[in-house]
């Protein structure tokens, strides 16, 4: 068995966002691949029939662009892209400047340099269209300063709505100030935000846009308090009655995580608030008799809880969850409507994503049970009685799939419209994987386990062993492809990710078990985890490793502080000390939710906390952080790192320069890889410079 080599990470291609045209005979979707000479991610837009008939072609070439929508006619196509500006808007006169007409030189006045300096350039997102019926290069539709964050199409199709942030004079000239190094000033409580920096005031508005003309008009009312909410993007739907989007309009933006729905009037922008600021509300789509609206719904103080599907009647005012006897949560994403009486979402359900049915008259309904327990929907769109999905498997990869609606209850099979992982496969192989079950002090478990393809799950054959721990912890591990578990099986390691309590997918109260508990049940569950693996003779006792990111670094830290177990663990961007994490990271509301507040309740904190245990650690320990990372700050990993260091325990620190929560650059998740490998390997873990390993007798994996 070859090892993957790491610079296969740039073969990668990645299908998301499928939107269907909306007589369901069209899907476009986006496609994720990776520039190597410029260790870039690119995403582009491809269109392509359902029926197959023929490839998918490439819409997008000189830029990245994301959120497709068709027009209601679907002969237009709405994309948001970061690239040059329209040449229709650079070319003539600008009567704006006709004063300025003097001060030319050589008439080259208002090019490169008036555009960056303007913001209306490169680096910011515009809503760009292009025409389906007689092709040729996209249009740009918008021209915002600050870019769009968001939009969505009028019925008619002559006008877009769209997000944007729009600055006072002196909002922009203190915003100049800071981008010139001058001092970071701010009275909100919500001083910053992972991935967008230091917040300000600035107020997010919806702009209505003629997009033959290209005439814009804010509506006022839209502007609401600053807050987080804004980073959604409002979320603009664009409905017969009305604009809705969501946000917060109240006294503490900043101290809560209350989303409200809201109704604007595109043409007098009169503003309506249509939910009691009780929920967080997402994705509002409309029905299609105009009379109702969808909505995800999540309670904002509790996330433990599942996140529902509720349908909010403009005619009556009343709100009705449908999904909530269902007792999982939605997957992400968000809800389509069949009919005016029907929906379809994606659900969370034991550890896999799959499709279910609502309705407003009875129960839902899970369905279309011809998905194999192995593949997980990623992402759905539903039109013209046509159901697109991107589906991921293990032995298949991410690939885009349509069918008609009517498959999702068993009449007719799906077809496959991409190929984007074959050559892949070809090349490198496939992943194994299988589910298990074991029980943790009466509580029974799941886990996902991927493994070398030389190995027999039927037989003790001990390997190399790697708990990979999710994060969240209000998240779950389902069954797909995945690059880093072929990286690590292809070394010979059994891969395995468990979805402790505390795990969505499962129902509220096993989810809801941890919630201000962290630093115990999930300790539990992964402990026996790892038990059930050396039991069945999966897992190498005398190599066992560890790592995790996000909240599964966190958990990480947990279990070397309990276990000396592992021969070498690591830790990536997680938070060790809550106390010190609380207002130095973006997420002073969630942890007042689940541990109340640190100097009202200390303990919690401190038992949280696995820096108060650092005396206890043994393993030798890799700790990992992002330089801007504002939800786990990098100063978390380096008290880790400092104090496990200070008591002569073998330890590294790793910090990414520029990148925040997530790694973003290519080169970077490569190096991930091959620290995380070069650090196991130096206890005892295979790498891929080993050749073919000695036969020691346990059960070594062989070239």
């Amino acid at each position: 068995m070859e090892p993957l080599p790491t610079e296969v990470y740039y073969d990668q291609r990645r299908v998301g966002s499928p939107t269907l045209s909306p007589d369901g005979e069209r899907v476009a979707f986006v496609l994720d691949e990776f520039d190597q000479a410029e260790d870039e991610r690119r995403s582009s837009v491809f269109v392509v029939p359902v029926d197959g008939a023929r490839p998918p072609h490439r819409l997008t070439r000189v830029s990245d662009a994301s959120s497709p929508q068709f027009s209601p006619d679907g002969s237009t196509l709405g994309v948001l892209m970061t690239r040059e500006r329209d040449v229709t808007l650079r070319v003539g006169r600008d009567d704006e400047d006709e004063a300025d007409e003097t001060d030319a030189t050589d008439g080259d006045e208002g090019s490169e340099d008036d555009e960056q300096s303007s913001g209306h350039g490169d680096g910011e997102t515009q809503v760009w269209t292009f025409d389906l019926e007689w092709g040729g290069d996209a249009r740009q539709v918008t021209d915002r300063e600050h870019g769009v964050s968001a939009f969505d199409w009028s019925p008619d199709g002559e006008r877009i709505v769209v997000a944007g942030r729009d600055p006072t004079d002196d909002q922009r000239e203190s915003l100049d100030d800071r981008r010139d190094g001058g001092p970071i000033e701010t009275e909100r409580l919500q001083h910053k935000y992972d991935g967008t920096g230091w917040l300000d005031t600035v107020r997010t508005y919806l702009f209505v846009v003629n997009v033959a003309s290209r005439d814009v008009e804010r509506l006022d009312g839209t502007g609401l308090s600053p807050s987080v909410a804004d980073t959604a993007g409002r979320q603009p739907s664009w409905g017969d009655r009305g604009v809705a989007f969501v946000g917060y309009d109240g006294a503490d933006p900043d101290d809560t995580a209350v989303r409200d729905l809201f109704l604007v009037d595109p043409d007098d922008g009169a503003v309506e608030r249509l939910t009691d600021g009780t929920t967080t509300c997402e994705r509002p789509t409309w029905s299609p008799d105009g009379r109702r609206l969808a909505y995800r719904a999540r309670d904002p103080e509790n996330w433990y809880r599942p996140t529902e599907l509720a349908v909010l009647d403009l005619e009556t005012g009343e709100s009705t969850t449908l999904s909530a006897n269902l007792d999982r949560t939605l997957g992400t994403g968000s809800p389509r409507w069949s009919d005016d009486e029907r929906l379809v979402c994606t659900l969370a359900d034991e550890g896999w994503t799959r499709f279910a049915r609502f309705h407003l008259d009875g129960p839902p309904e899970r369905v279309y049970a011809a998905q194999s327990r192995d593949e997980t929907v990623k992402g759905f769109d539903l039109a013209g009685g046509t159901v697109a999905f991107t589906c991921s498997a293990p032995d298949a990869g991410t690939e885009l799939y349509a069918m008609a609606e009517s498959a999702l209850d068993g009449d007719g099979e799906r077809g496959r419209l991409t190929e984007s992982c074959d050559e892949f496969l070809a090349e490198h192989g496939a992943l194994a994987v299988r589910r298990v079950t074991f029980d943790s002090e009466e509580q029974t478990v799941e886990g996902i386990a991927y493994y070398p393809s030389d190995f027999d799950p039927t037989g003790p054959d001990p390997r190399p062993f790697l708990l990979d721990v999710h994060g969240g912890p209000m998240s779950y591990d389902a069954p797909g492809w995945d690059f880093d578990a072929a990286f690590w099986t292809s070394r010979g390691y059994v891969v395995f990710r468990v979805n402790y309590r505390g795990s969505t997918s499962y129902g509220r109260s096993f989810s809801e078990q941890l919630k201000g508990r962290w630093n115990s049940l999930e300790v539990q569950d992964l402990q026996a985890g790892v038990d059930w693996m050396v039991e069945r003779g999966w897992a190498d006792p005398e190599r066992l490793f560890c790592t995790g990111f996000s909240q599964g670094g966190v958990n990480t830290a947990y279990l070397v502080t309990r276990t000396d177990r592992f021969a070498a663990a690591a830790t990536e961007h997680g938070v060790y000390d809550l106390s010190s994490s609380f207002g130095t990271d973006d997420s002073q509301n969630w942890l007042e939710a689940d541990f109340g507040l640190p100097w009202e309740n200390p303990e919690a904190y401190r038992a949280a906390s696995s820096i108060d245990d650092v005396g206890n650690v043994e393993t030798p320990l890799l700790v990992t952080a992002g330089e801007n990372d504002w939800r786990c700050p990098p100063t978390q990993a380096e008290q880790l790192y400092v104090s496990v260091r200070k008591r002569g325990v073998d330890a590294k620190l790793v910090v990414y320069q520029n990148e925040h929560h997530a790694i973003s650059r290519p080169e970077r998740a490569i190096h991930r890889l091959e620290t995380l490998e070069e650090w196991f390997g130096r206890y005892g873990g295979p790498t891929a410079d080993d050749g073919e390993e000695d036969d020691d007798g346990n059960g070594d994996v062989e070239e």
